[in-house]
C-alpha cells in the first residue's frame, strides 16, 4: 500500500498527518503506525493523526501515539489538524471538529492556530505537585533550573510510579519567569520520551499556575523547547472555562510511504 502522507509540527511537536476520509489507513495496526513514528527506520514523529469524516461537525481527528497505541487528546496535534483541514480545503478560518475528548472549536489565521480545549472543573493539589486532566493527564511540578534536570529519567519514574502505573500520566517540569510567563518541559508517556512541547500540557501548566496563585492573569506564555505557546481562560469561581491553546501549526513536508 502506497501512502500519502503529511507532516506538520506545533512549536516543534510533530506529527504524521493522514487524510483518512476514505477509511483506507490501517489503523488497527499498531506495528505500522509505530513504524511510522520511529525516527530511525519510519518517518519520525511524536504521533501520527488521521483526519476522518464526521457525521455533524467538519471532521474527525483520531491520534495515535508514537508507540501505535490510540492515546487521548493532543493539543498541538489539535492545532495541527486544523492547519491540514484548511490545506485539504475542509475549512476556511473557523471549524468546530471531533476528539476523542468531545467538540472543539478552533480559529486559524496564517500559520497560527487557537484551539479551544475542555473546560477544566477538578484539580488536585499535593504538597509536591498538582495534577489534572486537560482531555490527556497531566502531573506537575513546579522548581528552579529545569534546564538542569534529566526529564526521560525523571519523568519516567514519575510516569511509571505511584498512583499512575500502568496508565501513566504525562510529566510536567515548570520554572517561572515572570507574573505570567513559564517554562516547562515535558516527558510524554506514548513517546516515552521528553518532546519539544505539549499542548495539553502547556494547557495544564497555565492553569495549575493560576490555581496556585503563581499568577493573577488569564493569558498565560509558555516557554517550550520547540518555541512558545499561549493559554487564555476566564475562570468561574473553582471552574475554568473558554480554554484556549493558541500557537503556530507548520507543514513541515509531504511524501510517499510504501506500508
Amino acid at each position: 500500500m502506497n501512502l500519502l502522507f503529511y507532516k506538520y509540527q506545533g512549536a516543534g511537536n510533530d506529527f504524521i498527518m493522514v487524510d483518512n476520509r476514505l477509511l483506507s489507513f490501517p489503523k488497527n495496526n499498531q506495528n505500522i503506525i509505530n513504524n511510522l513514528c520511529d525516527r530511525r527506520f519510519g518517518i519520525g514523529a511524536d504521533g501520527l493523526i488521521l483526519l476522518e469524516n464526521s457525521n455533524t461537525y467538519d471532521f474527525k481527528m483520531i491520534y495515535f501515539n508514537a508507540d501505535g497505541k490510540e492515546g487521548t487528546m493532543c493539543g498541538n496535534g489539535g492545532r495541527c489538524i486544523v492547519a491540514f483541514a484548511k490545506q485539504l480545503k475542509i475549512i476556511d478560518v473557523k471549524t468546530n471538529f471531533e476528539a476523542i475528548d468531545g467538540i472543539h472549536f478552533a480559529s486559524i489565521k496564517n500559520d497560527l492556530v487557537s484551539l479551544q480545549m475542555m473546560d477544566i472543573n477538578h484539580i488536585d493539589i499535593f504538597k509536591t505537585h498538582t495534577f489534572l486532566n486537560t482531555g490527556s493527564p497531566h502531573h506537575i511540578t513546579f522548581q528552579d533550573n529545569i534546564n538542569n534536570i534529566n526529564v526521560k529519567e525523571e519523568g519516567s519514574k514519575i510516569r511509571y510510579g505511584n498512583p499512575y502505573f500502568e496508565e501513566g500520566t504525562n510529566v510536567n517540569f515548570v520554572e517561572q519567569i515572570n507574573d505570567n510567563s513559564f517554562k516547562m518541559r515535558t516527558y510524554e508517556r506514548g513517546v516515552e520520551d521528553e518532546t519539544l512541547a505539549c499542548g495539553t500540557g502547556a494547557t495544564a501548566v497555565a492553569i495549575a499556575a493560576n490555581k496556585l496563585n503563581k499568577t493573577k492573569d488569564n493569558h498565560v506564555k509558555l516557554s517550550v523547547l520547540g518555541g512558545n505557546l499561549e493559554v487564555s481562560f476566564s475562570k468561574e469561581k473553582d471552574s475554568y472555562k473558554n480554554v484556549f491553546l493558541t500557537g503556530p501549526a507548520v507543514k513541515v513536508f509531504k511524501g510517499n510511504i510504501t506500508l
